[in-house]
């Protein structure tokens, strides 16, 4: 049966070629479908037609090839013919399953084709593996969320898509070609054409069922014809393509919006990278890379003669000659302050200007970006220019060199840098500083000196051309024009007012004024309203060239109109000049860097190269740690110094005030009395004050000995001034807590209330206290009285040293009241005027000239002597007197009520010290750190304040080497992506 259908197979192809069989039209191979002609050289090499080869690729599509092969049957001679006409039914059957390979072979073959078409158009598209990166990361994640195997599973069978994708007119054609020379002679073999239909049915029904053959071969052949007409050939074609036609159709929508999402991607991706969207960082442009070397250039003051040439576009003009509405013309944008007639542009403003996917500003000093497509941004960037300008002014000046950095991106957008300055001004008017036209001349002349500067000259084409200034300020500094762009502004009002047009064309020609320059321009930058926007002012300023005489009479040429011409030039002469000097400057740059590095390793060659901020920090770090070691001292450390210093502050009022008077009475009541009396008053007015002032200069004075204690073998001089300054500032912020005052003021009050000694140790501990003060301040008074006497006959032999007349005046003073005190041991404080008057008397009677204050003067130190020493006799009597104050000193003629006021003044110091020591540790050290940390912060960001307080040539040779290797190494990576670009 296989061989049976290969003969049908081999006769069907060779009806299709011309032959001996009188078939009275050809078709070229070329025509025929691709699989016909695959079998028709298959078989085409084997001569005899009565005994094709064995067809192995037809075994493989039939679902019949396990039956049995059968012998080819002898079709010659009339026995022959009968035995044919006998077996009828068989062979019709072979010939339908011959049919059916012919068919589904087709099918294959246009499989095949679909797929090399299908492969072709994937081809065609465009490659996205370059555009990855800016699809998110969770896109790649999905994988891990959908199971993509049920998404496979849903999508349609290989076999199901390539029945939509074969070329079926040609198909249609070889099935129109097969029926109609079935059905011309081919004799048995014409009711296999009724075959076709397996084709054309559903893929439901079965492919051959023996029940479907006709009993007879006129009944098939007509219910053949009859399915062949109801589904024609060109329906179905028709059907396919349109459902083609859908299907691409549909991927080239998906493809639309892939790329549409790529784009707005990306454009969001080079808008905000920065703030996270992206964690891959996006390459900067050209124009930012140099953008940033001119920002840090302008912040460096070179000191070895490396001058600043790289270029830029510098926009000179007279003032109010529309110069900014020209640099808002080519940064398609109002983002300049206006005003009528006055200045406003108070200070330089570096605009760079890219291109990009959103038109947005930005400060060089600010995250903020300025949607330029909102009025309200608009207003808000044109206010914050003003404010900068203001604050760049310093007092009692109307214009500044500092310069405002700004960036502006847009689309369209050419890529430069300009700097608008102060307009050129003749004469200074009332409200202007008197130096006002000479700094204008000398800022403008500082940018125009630079012999790469591209000058881009504005004149007011609607004023005289007499009355320009920038024009004969402009010659000067290029006097050849090699660098000089000439803009013509306000050209509509000139053509106005003009009586002569040809005035105009003089000037764009280079003929009227004496500057030359590259190019002229004349431009229109709006009707003078403030309130037109960029795309009026563009449809203004071009319905204006197109219908004025200008342009139609040849007095302009259309390339000088308009300010996106103007634009395209500039930025082209821009980067023409960047190119040629860039390299220049690069090797002046690295010339410099290697001159400041040859002196950092001959002068500090043990040293690291810190700038002014690093050292800042370094120095920070080290004064912290200074006060965080306030908070290790000990308590005992603290409540020992705290109590040293208090006492040494009250113990002159204790011993002069308290002390002397209540001893002048006469008996223990009364001195009790005097001494409750003076410590209350004391307690109340001034001890808590006193007690605050020494808490708080102790602080001080520590934090003081821990910052110069740090100071060992790493420590660094340069920080002193530094530290210092932090020290003073952060004590003048530090304000003690004054409600600490009430509290200290009750728990001083107490202490002194309170006389009950418990043990003998706290009754030596008085004793020891009381004469320790005591002999300290006899001994003070021995100091004033040798002082005021004069050196004693000792020194006066041993040394040669003489008194001076007041000394002999009050050396006889002293001998006459000693011979008092000899008489009256037990004298009051006080001289009486009788006694005064005998001692002056007795003087007078030696020769001695006194006066009656230099007697009382020298009395109260001589009684102060007489006083401590008996005083101290006391205070050894009573070191055994501690079972008689038990006692309450009954039946004893011992009195030691000083030693109890001396133990409770002890006491009360240590119970304050103990206060202020809390006070201290718990809240003070931690405010006084806090002021620190705020003082440190508030240096930081004072630029000034760190260039004054960190100084010296180191300071400044590693400030230089790092702006100057800062500078190099952004020359050259902008140097290499100039040369990629190329």
């Amino acid at each position: 049966m296989l061989r049976a259908g290969s003969v049908v197979t081999c006769i069907a192809c060779k009806n299709l070629l011309p032959s001996r069989m009188g078939v009275k039209f050809r078709i070229p191979l070329q025509k025929l479908h691709p699989l016909s002609r695959a079998i028709h050289h298959r078989y085409s090499a084997n001569n005899n037609p009565q005994r094709p080869p064995h067809c192995s690729a037809a075994r493989h599509y039939t679902s019949l090839s396990r039956l049995p092969m059968r012998p080819p049957k002898s079709r010659s001679g009339g026995h022959g013919y009968q035995q044919h006409r006998s077996f009828w039914v068989v062979r019709l059957a072979a010939r339908l399953l011959k049919l059916r390979y012919i068919l589904l072979g087709s099918a294959v073959g246009g499989g095949y084709t679909a797929k090399k078409t299908y492969d072709e158009w994937k081809d065609m598209l465009p490659d996205m593996s370059q555009y990855t990166w800016i699809v998110p990361d969770f896109v790649w994640e999905l994988s891990e969320n959908i199971d993509l195997d049920k998404l496979a599973s849903a999508l349609p069978e290989l076999e199901e898509i390539a029945k939509l994708l074969p070329d079926m007119e040609k198909i249609g054609e070889n099935f129109t070609f097969l029926k109609s020379l079935l059905s011309s002679g081919l004799g048995s073999e014409v009711n296999g054409a009724s075959g076709l239909r397996l084709l054309l049915e559903t893929t439901g029904e079965s492919t051959l069922r023996a029940t479907d053959i006709p009993p007879t071969s006129a009944a098939m052949s007509d219910s053949a014809d009859k399915q062949f007409k109801k589904s024609s050939d060109k329906e179905k074609v028709d059907q396919l393509q349109e459902e083609l036609l859908r299907t691409q159709l549909k991927y080239q929508r998906m493809l639309e919006r892939l790329e549409k999402e790529n784009k707005e991607l990306r454009k969001v991706v080079l808008q905000k990278d920065d703030k996270g969207i992206h964690q891959r960082k996006v390459k900067k442009s050209l124009i930012d890379m140099y953008s940033e070397v001119l920002d840090i250039l302008s912040d460096y003051d070179s000191n070895y003669n490396t001058q600043d040439h790289l270029p830029r576009v510098v926009v000179v003009g007279d003032q109010s000659a529309g110069k900014t509405s020209v640099l808002e013309m080519i940064a398609q944008a109002r983002i300049f302050p206006r005003g009528s007639g006055e200045m406003m542009t108070r200070s330089p403003v570096k605009v760079t200007l890219s291109e990009g996917p959103h038109h947005v500003a930005m400060f060089k000093d600010s995250t903020r970006e300025f949607d330029l497509g909102k009025e309200e941004d608009l207003a808000a960037l044109r206010h914050e220019i003003e404010i900068r300008m203001r604050k760049s002014v310093k007092e009692g000046q109307t214009v500044s060199p500092e310069t405002i950095s700004l960036s502006v991106k847009g689309p369209g957008i050419q890529r430069m840098v300009l700097v608008d300055l102060p307009g050129v001004i003749s004469t200074v008017t009332s409200g202007m500083a008197a130096d006002t036209k000479e700094t204008i001349f000398s800022i403008s002349k500082a940018y125009m000196q630079n012999p790469n500067a591209i000058i881009l000259c504005i004149q007011d084409g609607s004023v005289d051309a007499e009355r320009s200034i920038v024009t004969d300020l402009v010659s000067q500094m290029d006097p050849q024009g090699k660098r000089t762009i000439f803009v013509l502004t306000k050209v509509d009002l000139a053509e106005k007012n003009l009586a002569s047009p040809s005035r105009i064309q003089q000037i764009v020609e280079g003929k009227l004024f004496p500057m030359k320059a590259l190019g002229y321009f004349a431009v229109v930058t709006g009707k003078g309203s403030s309130n037109e926007s960029i795309d009026s002012i563009k449809d203004y300023e071009e319905d204006f060239f197109q219908n004025s005489r200008l342009l139609k009479d040849g007095m302009l040429k259309a390339h000088q109109v308009t300010t996106k011409n103007l634009s395209l030039a500039v930025s082209d002469c821009f980067w023409k000049m960047v190119r040629e000097s860039v390299e220049q400057q690069a090797d002046a740059f690295k010339a410099s860097r290697f001159n400041l590095e040859t002196e950092w390793k001959n002068n500090y060659p043990r040293l690291r190269e810190l700038d002014r901020n690093e050292l800042y920090e370094k120095a920070k770090n080290e004064i912290l740690d200074e006060v965080i070691s306030l908070s290790q001292v000990t308590p005992k450390h603290w409540e020992s110094i705290l109590q040293k210093k208090l006492w040494e502050r009250v113990s002159t009022h204790v011993i002069e005030n308290i002390y002397l008077p209540a001893a002048q009475t006469m008996n223990s009541g009364t001195f009790n009395t005097t001494v409750d009396i003076k410590l209350k008053q004391w307690t109340d007015k001034q001890l808590p004050h006193k007690a605050l002032e020494v808490a708080w200069e102790t602080l001080q004075e520590e934090f003081a000995r821990f910052m110069a204690e740090y100071k060992g073998k790493d420590q660094d001089d340069i920080f002193d001034k530094l530290k210092e300054a932090v020290k003073d500032e952060s004590i003048k912020r530090h304000k003690w807590n004054e409600r600490a005052m009430d509290s200290l003021r009750v728990i001083q009050h107490n202490a002194l209330e309170d006389r009950s000694i418990t043990d003998k140790p706290q009754w030596d501990a008085a004793i020891q206290f009381m004469e320790e003060t005591l002999q300290s301040r006899l001994k003070d008074t021995d100091s004033v009285i040798a002082d005021m006497v004069g050196p004693d006959w000792k020194q006066r032999w041993l040394s040669w040293k003489n008194r001076t007349p007041e000394q002999h005046i009050r050396n006889e003073t002293k001998n006459e009241l000693e011979r008092l005190l000899k008489l009256h041991e037990d004298h009051t404080a006080y001289l009486a005027n009788d006694e005064v008057t005998t001692v002056r008397k007795n003087l007078e009677a030696r020769g001695v000239e006194v006066d009656p204050a230099l007697i009382k003067d020298t009395w109260h130190q001589l009684f102060r002597r007489h006083f401590l020493q008996k005083a101290l006799l006391h205070c050894n009597l009573c070191r055994r007197g501690f079972y008689y104050y038990q006692r309450h000193f009954v039946d004893s003629e011992l009195e030691c009520n000083d030693v109890v006021l001396f133990w409770r003044i002890q006491r009360m110091l240590a119970i304050t010290a103990n206060t202020l020591r809390q006070q201290l540790t718990n809240t003070e050290v931690r405010r006084l750190e806090k002021n620190v940390k705020e003082v440190l912060e508030d240096f930081g960001e004072d630029t000034e304040k760190k260039v004054q307080l960190i100084t010296g040539r180191r300071v400044q040779l590693a400030e230089d080497l790092k702006k100057v290797r800062e500078i190099q190494e952004k020359l050259e990576a902008f140097i290499e992506a100039l040369h990629k670009e190329k």
